[in-house]
This record gives structure tokens, sequence and C-alpha cells, in this order.
């Protein structure tokens, strides 16, 4: 059979592989080329960390698709352990290395799709270089890891950055019994979440034993004796271990399309349009080393996220083959998981916005994720951003044990869909009390903003009262908690006036200040809010209680 196209495409794993197994449904005649420097094409790169700790049981499990299945299925030949080392555009061509024989060739393309990915940021610290000092990008990288871990059973390991794979190989490294030091430069862990939403999880790391710095940069690494290294960091500490591993973020590799004059970001992501084409018609790039538009913000943004890969793979695919498609940004909707919790987020963050000028306004909750009177119920605490005046979704972070995976998907559907929090308030999903309940933790969330944004409530945060508080201008703060509850965490200073008491004690309340109330988590406060308000006294509801303040601590 004639092919009707040459597609080249440099880099496999989610963009790449995605983008071939499309084009092959999309055109039976083309002739398609994967080109991958690493020996696996297809694998599971978000699954390394559980391969480390043994949750994932063998190597195979994580490969997706072999060569040959590429060959069997779709007749898409797969070159493993090929290097593309330049483009010629004028001739449409690419110089690609075998780096198992060394041999070179010019292969010429009719269309070219970059998907080289992003490469773990190495950044030029004395003894980066040293055989003990990880990073973690595919199966090659697993594998020297692997062998690492078999030699230093119960031993100790330094992993530094806090972020997705930061925490994921905290948290496989434990499960293999290593006593682990995790420093984050940064004052929080997880930096693109808003840091009070990281609280449970800085928590849980302490309650495992693991020593956690923040605010801990690093300056370098030595060979230590035994074939351990030694961490130096900012604060003139030393921790010496079996091993270091590098998570402290990706770059784009964009080497190869910057050496070819093809245009690079202001973020250093390969620039592409809508339809994931280059400043070369020819040329199309996906997966993480480009950059995109910010769903919400329209900024651009770099978002090495599995999902999106797989999306533009599949676009630029269609769009080779003639259709009409777009690309519409990403929202960068996100889990991870640490031991017991999970975090989750979709859209802009608060300091996101902030960075931005964006106006918005926001709410916590903090609601069961199933029917409370069904056993084993597990508190989510919810934030979500909105639009202060038409209500507008802008981002949603979630924590908690179970159902958090439920609610963000459900929030980065109506993110996408433009939703609105009144949106929200009339959602109907699934209800049976071992799943959810009547009123689910998105309309709870919806609710709350809805009642901001219609006025019947004044919301205050806690960032606002510990800002005052720290110019001792402590707002006028009513806890409206019963007795019991009070006695497990009392905010100093605070008058106490249980709901059940309160329309008998109007007159111990000021009319001429403004009253801060708050309880648990929000929903009691709002109801005394609600009864101050039409009794005329000037009055805040501290959203999400005294909950989001511990988490705000």
């Amino acid at each position: 059979m004639m092919s009707s196209k040459r597609v080249l495409i440099v880099g496999g794993v989610a963009g790449g592989a995605s983008c071939a197994a499309r084009l092959r449904r999309m055109d039976e005649r083309a002739e398609i080329v994967i080109f991958e420097r690493s020996g696996d094409v297809s694998f599971a790169n978000c699954g390394l960390p559980y391969y480390l700790g043994k949750v994932i049981a063998e190597r195979k499990q994580l490969l997706l698709a072999t060569p040959e299945r590429f060959r069997d299925l779709f007749r898409v030949e797969v070159r493993t352990r090929h290097e593309a080392l330049a483009i010629d555009r004028v001739n449409k061509s690419v110089r690609v290395k075998n780096l198992q024989t060394a041999a070179e060739s010019d292969e010429p393309y009719d269309f070219l799709v970059l998907a080289p990915g992003a490469a773990p940021l190495r950044p030029p610290l004395p003894g980066i270089d040293l055989p003990d000092v990880f990073t973690l990008r595919n199966l090659d990288d697993a594998d020297f890891l692997a062998i690492k871990l078999s030699r230093c059973e119960g031993g100790r390991a330094v992993v530094v950055g806090g972020g997705f794979i930061g925490l994921e190989m905290v948290e496989n490294l434990v499960h293999r019994g290593m006593k682990v030091t995790l420093l984050e430069k940064l004052g929080q862990i997880m930096p693109p979440a808003d840091a009070e939403m990281t609280a449970p999880l800085v928590e849980e790391l302490r309650r495992r034993g693991v020593d956690l710095h923040l605010n801990c940069g690093v300056t370098g690494f030595e060979q230590g004796a035994n074939e351990t290294v030694a961490v130096g960091t900012e604060k003139g500490q030393r921790f010496t271990a079996d091993m270091a591993i590098l998570a402290i973020g990706v770059r784009p590799d964009v080497k190869l399309a910057k050496d070819a004059g093809l245009e690079i970001g202001t973020l250093g992501g390969i620039r592409v349009d809508e339809r994931m084409r280059t400043n070369d018609p020819a040329i199309y790039a996906v997966g993480d080393a480009v950059e995109v538009v910010d769903f919400v913000t329209g900024r651009p943004a770099l978002v090495p996220l599995a999902g999106p890969a797989n999306r533009q793979g599949r676009l630029a695919a269609d769009a080779i083959c003639g259709r009409e498609v777009r690309f519409r940004g990403s929202q960068g909707t996100s889990i991870v998981r640490l031991f017991d919790w999970s975090l989750a987020a979709t859209g802009a963050s608060e300091k996101t916005l902030r960075r931005c000028g964006i106006p918005f306004e926001k709410s916590y909750t903090h609601s069961l994720h199933h029917a409370g009177y069904y056993p084993g119920a597990a508190r989510i605490s919810m934030k979500i951003l909105f639009d202060p005046t038409t209500g507008r979704l802008l981002g949603a972070q979630a924590v908690g044990k179970l159902g958090v995976d439920k609610r963000i998907d459900v929030l980065a559907a109506a993110i996408q869909m433009g939703g609105t929090v009144f949106d929200l308030e009339e959602t109907e999903l699934c209800y049976a009390p071992q799943f959810g309940s009547a009123k689910d933790p998105v309309n709870i969330a919806g609710f709350v903003a809805g009642n901001i944004l219609r006025g019947d409530v004044a919301p205050a945060d806690w960032s606002q009262w510990n800002a005052l508080a720290a110019k001792g201008e402590t707002p006028f703060t009513l806890d409206v908690r019963p007795p019991a509850a009070v006695a497990a965490d009392a905010i100093p200073g605070t008058v106490r006036i249980p709901l059940a008491e309160l329309r008998g004690r109007l007159g111990e309340l000021p009319r001429d200040r403004e009253i801060w109330v708050h309880c648990v988590v929000g929903q009691t406060s709002y109801n005394a809010a609600r009864l101050l308000a039409q009794h005329g006294f000037k009055v805040r509801n501290l959203s999400g209680g005294i909950t989001t303040c511990r988490m705000e601590r």
C-alpha cells in the first residue's frame, strides 16, 4: 500500500505514543516512525515511584506498549535507543543517531511531531553528578534506583523537593523501610497548591517519621564512605544518607527545537498554536516540552502532566490529517497521594490569581465524603475560588483521606464548561449513604459560595484574622461552638456564647464593632451570622471555622 505521507515522531511515552496510535486510526496509508532515545517507547512514568516501592510488583507492568505491539497492531515503526540530533527544516529531515551503534542517518519527513518531554532539573551544584545522586524520569533511571535500593534496605535517603515526585518517592521509600529526610527550598510542600491546603500532608509526614525541613535549600553533595552521600544545605546542615533523590521539578527539553529555530515561549517551552503547530507548519509539538495556555487565566503555562500530553498527541494527529481541532488549554487538574491522604487541585490557585491580578473570592468547606451516619465517613477540606461578580469557578483544591478525586473531577468539569458556584448548588450527583450525601460536598461548596455572592453572609478568612492579630488589632471574635467543642481548641481572647444561647445573650455583644464569628467548620457560625445580622449587628463569618484556622497556622 502506497504511503500518503511520512510522519516522524521524536519521543514516545504519553504525547508521542498517543499521536502515533491516533495517526494510524486516521490514516491507514501514512508511514509513521517513532524515535525514542530511551529503551522503552511507552511506559507509565507516573508509576515509577510505586514500582520502586514494590506496590507495582513487576517492571513489565509499567510497559504500556512495546515496539512489537506498535508494529503488529498499528504498523508503526519504533526505533528505541535512537536520538534526534538536529532538524533540517529546509530539506525536511531529521538527523538521528543510533545510540547502540553510533551510526547516524538523515530521515526525511512530511510532518514532524516533537514529544521530547521535560528533563529533571539538575542545577550546577557541587557533587550533582555523584553516583548516589539520582533523578527519576524513565525506566532506565528506575532500574538504577532499584539496584541501589536493593543494596541499602532499611537505610537512609534524602529527597530534595516536596512536589509530586518528591512526595511519592518519600511515601514509597518509607514503604521500603527507609529512614527519609525531605528537604524543600520553599516554605511549603506541594508548591502549586496554596500553603494552608498542604497542612494535613505536613502533619502526616511527621506522623510517619519523615524528617521534614522547609525553607531549606541544598548547596551541594559530597561523596561519603561506604557508598553514602552527604547533602549540604543553606542552613549549614549536613545530612548523610545512602542515596539522594533530586525531585525539584522539570524543565522542557527544547534543545532540538531551539537549535532548529523554532519559537520558544516566555516560560521556556516550545511555542505552539491551538492546533499544536509550531511556527513551522510542518512541525508539531506536544507534551511536557510545550508551552500552553492556562485555561483559567489565559496566560502562558507549563503543565507537565500525562492527561494533557495524551490529548495533545491525539489532537496533533487530527490536525496533521486535516481536521479542524483546537486545544482549549490546560487547567492543571492533578492529584497526589501521601500515605492515607490525597491532595487534588484544578484551575488557578489563590497565589496564581493574585500574581495575575485577577479578582476573586474564596470559601472553605469541610464536609464528610459520604453520609455521616454510615460507617467510615471521612472529612474533605475544600477551597474554591470564584469570580466575585459572576460566580464563575476559577479554581478548587481539596485534601482528605477519601473522596477527594471524585469532587475535584466534578469541579474540573464545571470549570471546563464555564460553570459557576450557582451551578454547583444545582449539580445532581449520585447518592447512597456509602457513596455520598444528599447534599454532596460539591453542593455544600456551592451553597457557601452562593451565600457570599448573594449577600446572605459576609465572609472573613483566618489569614485576615492573623494579620490583624499580629498588629494588635484582633477583631471582636465570637465562638458559637458547644462548650465541649471549645475546650478542644480555643482562640485566646474569644468571647464564647453557644448558638443555642445566643438569642438570649445578644446584650453581651457590641453594636459599634464588627463581630467575627466562628465554629468548627463554618456551618453553625453561618447560622449565628444570619441571626445576628437580622438583629442589626455587623457580622462576618470566618470561613471554614476552627478547622481552617488550624490549617492556616
